[in-house]
């Protein structure tokens, strides 16, 4: 029974995938003199790091949770369902702002600026770390599980070092993979594990595999029942945080986003990714794991000793070697995304000797510098996959609360105004918290793990801290706008006693700004050009707004609060017009719920002006210009004329 479905599955799949290499524009097609890179393309770049993992998550995940570990793969999976949507939403942000590629990196920086966005990077370049790391000791660990030395921790070490090495050269000489070579091994992936799946399916029973999954749902039954609610959650959270290494892959989707046309192929992507990786990866953890052999005693070749189990060495053996070579391809992904995103941080900062090339086009300097870290990194931890996992699942989640907690404060801040998509800021609010305390719970019993991240963070953020006070582009967008010298010579050029101070936000109505010009009298009674000013606090991050008016100046908010920037001006002026009267206005809150809550907050610092400028006056108001429109009515006859009204009477 097994050979027929075996075969009936692969002749299957042999014309399914025959039919879509005749399909033109499967993988790239070209749009104004550009090739893009399909759904398909990104996703199938996507998965093969998921592919990746299934060699390594189940095992971690058993070796600290036990048989429950099954169990908890696939609620992991739903939860990374529900936050790839967070994720499509974010693509959508980034495209509407033109910032191209960067991922959690370049979310950050435009959401928090130059300082969390170092934490971002940090994290993330601890998962490429990790993701090299942890994918060439598997890979030595698949490949040699049928030889002698499948036991020696430091041939292990010493060939895993040698993969690295390996895929530096080839990154460096300039050998690339491209779309379609990805999309052949990713085929060669899919009936490998195709079969492997429908086998171990055939064989369920006969493996005596229901009582170990009726047992493992038990226990996690059990784990989930001890204590009170907060136990529950506890027991949940800590199981959560060891299966999401299963998922390692999810997060790339976004980094690819510069190579396709929109955020609508990052959407579809991920529900590429979902309705695929929802059941395959689950499914294969839980044929693996309900296997009839001591899952301790094969931590580093899970995937491979199972299917020997199931089909014999030589199918084994084609497992060890599609491992050894997708894993080898995981490594390749964290070389080119980590330089790729080292080679945005050089731009931006314009460190050009950091993005030197060499003649093969190759950011040769970049690559030795990921290949020294990552050995180091190897040699630190001796290429054990317990410690590298550990550090994997710390650098993965901290990037994940990263990218939920910005997208929380975006949301909030500026509600749905710019996007198409969006999601409930609730649920993100539930995820963001479900990951933090991921977070915690790994920080907690991952000490080794924990420590490795936090001194790689506190170094990335030490150095980029240093370069961005220097080359950060903030510098230039400080210049571009105004000083207040120029504000206090404007106001010196009008001899009216009185001075209006207009602080103004994004969206707030201009009072007249536009329509006035110098010499013409305001339709506000006492207020012209020349007594006035439009006064602008804006971001450096965010760059500097167009300079509307000559009465309109721009302060930049760079080292100071908008609080502490307004009382710094309100005494300069009142130092400088002493014998002028004064009159601050501040506009009426209108940006969104978060902005208008905030300003309720900074009520508490506004209604001390008063107190600290007494001959001032303050206004907060709302000013509009559209008038109601007037309606004519008709005119109508007397009643005494009008014969409507008249019938009847004599």
């Amino acid at each position: 029974m097994k050979t027929i479905a075996l075969i009936g599955l692969n002749l299957s799949l042999l014309g399914l995938f025959l039919f879509l290499l005749t399909r033109r524009h499967l993988l790239t097609y070209h749009h104004k003199r550009r090739l893009w890179l399909t759904f398909l393309a990104v996703a199938v770049i996507s998965w093969m790091d998921i592919f990746g993992s299934i060699f390594y998550a189940p095992p971690e995940a058993y070796r600290f949770i036990g048989s429950s570990a099954l169990v908890f793969i696939a609620l992991t999976s739903l939860l990374i369902g529900f936050m790839s949507t967070r994720f499509t939403e974010i693509a959508e942000i980034l495209e509407h702002h033109k910032i191209i590629g960067g991922g959690v990196y370049s979310f950050a920086y435009f959401v928090l600026g130059p300082t969390v966005s170092f934490v971002a990077m940090a994290s993330i370049m601890v998962a490429y770390t990790i993701t090299a790391c942890i994918s060439a000791v598997s890979a030595v660990g698949n490949a040699i599980s049928f030889t002698a030395y499948s036991q020696s921790p430091n041939i292990k070490m010493y060939l895993a070092l040698g993969i690295l090495w390996f895929v530096a050269g080839l990154n460096i000489a300039g050998i690339r993979q491209n779309a379609r070579f990805t999309f052949g091994v990713f085929i060669l992936a899919a009936i490998i594990f195709l079969n492997l799946i429908v086998s171990g399916l055939i064989d369920f029973e006969r493996l005596g595999a229901w009582a170990r999954l009726h047992s493992a749902y038990a226990t996690a039954a059990a784990d989930l029942q001890k204590g009170s609610w907060l136990t529950h959650y506890g027991t949940f959270v800590h199981h959560i945080a060891f299966c999401i290494l299963a998922y390692s892959g999810i997060e790339s989707v976004i980094q690819t986003a510069g190579l396709v046309r929109n955020w609508q192929d990052i959407r579809k992507a991920y529900w590429f990714l979902i309705l695929t990786g929802v059941v395959a990866v689950p499914l294969i953890s839980m044929l693996a794991l309900t296997a009839p052999f001591d899952i301790a005693r094969h931590t580093d070749d899970l995937i491979t000793h199972y299917a020997t189990i199931l089909n014999g060495h030589e199918f084994g053996m084609m497992v060890a070697a599609l491992a050894a070579f997708t894993l080898t391809m995981t490594v390749n992904t964290a070389f080119v995304a980590s330089s790729e995103m080292i080679e945005r941080v050089a731009l931006r900062y314009n460190l050009t000797w950091l993005t030197a090339v060499n003649r093969r086009h190759s950011l040769y300097r970049i690559h030795l510098m990921n290949a020294t870290f990552f050995s180091g990194i190897m040699l630190l931890t001796s290429g054990k996959q317990d410690i590298l996992a550990g550090m994997f699942a710390i650098g993965l989640v901290a990037s994940f609360c990263i990218n939920m907690g910005c997208l929380l404060i975006y949301r909030y801040r500026l509600g749905t105004v710019e996007i198409e998509y969006h999601t409930s800021r609730f649920g993100t609010l539930v995820l963001w918290i479900i990951l933090v305390s991921c977070f915690g719970v790994l920080a907690v019993l991952r000490i080794q793990g924990t420590a490795l991240w936090a001194s790689v963070t506190a170094l990335v953020l030490i150095v980029g801290l240093l370069i961005s006070r220097r080359y950060a582009p903030e510098i230039k967008e400080e210049f571009k706008g105004d000083i207040t010298a120029d504000m206090i010579a404007y106001l010196l050029e009008s001899r009216e006693r009185t001075v209006h101070l207009f602080f103004r936000r994004g969206r707030e109505p201009k009072h007249g700004m536009d329509e006035r010009a110098p010499g013409l009298e305001s339709l506000e009674p006492g207020i012209s050009a020349w007594n006035s000013v439009y006064i602008t606090f804006y971001s450096p991050r965010a760059g500097a707004p167009p300079k509307a008016h000559p009465n309109h100046f721009r302060f930049s908010l760079s080292k100071h609060t908008f609080f502490q920037e307004m009382v710094y001006l309100l005494r300069l002026i009142e130092t400088e017009f002493p014998d002028r009267h004064v009159v601050v206005h501040i506009g009426w809150p209108l940006s969104s719920w978060f902005d208008r809550l905030s300003m309720g907050v900074m009520y508490l610092k506004l209604i001390r002006l008063p107190w600290m400028f007494p001959a001032f006056g303050f206004i907060m108001r709302y000013t509009t210009r559209v008038s109601l429109p007037f309606r004519r009515l008709k005119p109508q006859r007397p009643a005494q004329d009008n014969p409507e009204t008249n019938r009847g009477r004599p």
